[in-house]
């Protein structure tokens, strides 16, 4: 028997794969990219062939960093976006484009077609609406589906398997048609600790009766970690393995992120609210536990089962966070290409300038982060970005003070639902950040000093892979649950507090940030048919 196991994480851009020990240490990695077709506003696809092609590449490119053969790993894992992968009733693609392509069979998470029809569930006011923070949200499946029924009918009639993408992959592997506890609970409004746990009036208030039936659901949904079975010998061949490879029910990207942070307290049940699980890259989300349900409006869940057993799960998050920035760089006449060369340039200058300026520096220029909505608290996909206090400079130096300007408010909006949280039971006071952010000096400051809290940067260099390689480890059998396989595979991490300093700043730009958001919401009062 094999003594590694492979994570996969699927993201917005690339997949990536992991080869890791036994103890969570990582020997190889490998990454492949994959296109983002967007053939309209708001509109965002994949082609889900393509994704498993590249999900091939990545593991073989990571078999041979690590040095391992095939025979070598005992259990592989997926976790990927929340994107919606559409199979007709023989396994074939369909499309979910209106370009008609048949390669386009995916809908990607952050694809926002679907908004009419989230305010449509949300104005239904069942009761499913309160596992998921009280609104529907366009990034969530039911929408989508309602979207692909009425606009594309032909795809609803030809439909015979609806996938989230993790467990698309899980299929592609092993040929399971089982579904994640964390993928259907978090996006497809199951209710895992009831019986039934779907809500079928739900389905049939807005408009999808057959729902489960011509996406091939399941009535019960696989825990996470469960052994799905042996990869098939056309999979093995894809990926470079073998046929004794387990494949484990996956999970979310940013939730295999939150295991792979949090999984060293999932002993400590009593304790485990205090920690927030913040996965940060393109958007940004974040991730709490607790022992009870902790509804909170705004905030996605209370979700059970979703992360670690017996546990409940709140998530909330930014629409836009990495890609704010590259926007900015993008929009700014002194920007360019947002490549990473760019942001440490950008990140280097603002340390000179605040050297001179400290933490006055741009201290009138005040940005609302939400270009592309407010995912958490105020769980409006309608909402725009603000930015107050702009002059006729256009000189590489205002761009830096935009951008400086630009992760305040991104961090103040962590602080927000930080906040949302704590005022519903938590006691947050501890951040566990992974993701592309480690690497911006700017914005791993701010996340301590702007929200007040313990920042812990895992040791792990790839903490969302250590969370799927979790996933593996248990379906390989490595540990007899998966609560033991993520305390027995954490790697701990370095820990960086907050500046007393700091903390009068920032409180003072936190009561702008609140400001702006109520002065957008009456200048939203004052639009079209308003009365002044």
């Amino acid at each position: 028997m094999g003594e590694l196991v492979v994570g996969v994480d699927v993201g917005t851009g690339s997949a990536r794969a992991g080869v890791l020990s036994r103890e969570g240490a990582l020997l190889g990695r490998g990454e492949q990219p994959i296109d983002l077709h967007q053939p309209q506003t708001n509109h965002s696809e994949h082609d889900s062939e393509q994704i498993w092609s590249a999900v091939g590449t990545a593991v073989r490119a990571a078999l041979a960093a690590a040095g391992a053969r095939a025979g070598d790993v005992a259990g592989i894992s997926f976790d990927a976006t929340c994107s919606l992968v559409v199979r007709d009733r023989a396994g074939r693609q369909l499309s979910v484009s209106t370009s008609g392509e048949a390669r386009w069979d995916t809908i990607v998470w952050l694809d926002h077609r679907a908004l009419a029809e989230a305010e449509e569930c949300t104005a239904t006011g069942h009761r499913v609406l309160d596992y998921i923070g009280g609104v529907m949200s366009p990034e969530m499946e039911t929408p989508k589906l309602m979207w692909l029924r009425r606009n594309l009918p032909q795809c609803w009639a030809a439909a015979g398997q609806f996938f989230d993408l993790a467990d698309f992959l899980s299929w592609k592997a092993c040929g399971s048609t089982d579904r994640s506890q964390c993928t259907v609970t978090c996006k497809w409004t199951y209710l895992g600790h009831e019986s039934p746990a779907w809500q079928q009036d739900f389905f049939e208030t807005v408009g999808l009766p057959d729902m489960l039936e011509r996406g091939g659901l399941p009535a019960a949904a696989s825990p996470i970690g469960e052994d799905l079975g042996p990869l098939t010998a056309e999979a093995a061949a894809d990926l470079g393995l073998t046929t004794a490879c387990r494949v484990g029910a996956g999970l979310i990207d940013a939730h295999a992120g939150a295991l792979g942070v949090l999984g060293a307290y999932a002993a400590d049940r009593s304790a485990i609210d205090r920690h927030l699980a913040l996965i940060a890259g393109t958007s940004s989300c974040v991730v709490a536990l607790s022992a009870e349900a902790r509804p909170t409006q705004g905030v996605w869940g209370p979700y059970y089962g979703a992360v670690l057993p017996d546990c409940w799960l709140n998530e909330g998050g930014q629409s836009a966070t990495g890609a704010l920035l590259d926007h900015i760089i993008r929009w700014h006449g002194a920007g360019g290409t947002p490549d990473g060369a760019m942001h440490r340039r950008i990140a280097e200058r603002v340390t000179e300038l605040r050297q001179k300026e400290g933490l006055e520096l741009a201290g009138r220029l005040h940005v609302l982060p939400d270009f592309h909505g407010n995912r958490s608290p105020l769980a409006d996909p309608q909402a725009v970005g603000v930015i107050s206090g702009l002059t006729l400079d256009a000189s590489f130096d205002s761009l830096c003070r935009l951008y400086w300007r630009s992760a305040v408010g991104i961090a103040l909006g962590v602080r927000h639902i930080l906040e949302a949280l704590n005022a519903r039971g938590y006691g947050i006071d501890t951040l566990h950040v992974t993701g592309g952010h480690l690497k911006n000096p700017l914005l791993m400051e701010l996340y301590a000093d702007a929200a007040g809290c313990t920042v812990i940067e895992p040791a792990a260099e790839d903490a969302v892979l250590l969370g799927s390689a979790m996933v593996a480890a248990t379906a390989a059998g490595f540990y007899p649950s998966l609560a033991e396989a993520a305390g027995g595979m954490q790697r701990g991490g370095r820990q960086r507090q907050p500046k007393p300093a700091a903390r009068a700043r920032f409180d003072r730009d936190y009561a702008v940030f609140l400001k702006m958001h109520a002065q957008r919401r009456e200048l939203d009062l004052l639009g079209p048919g308003s009365e002044v």
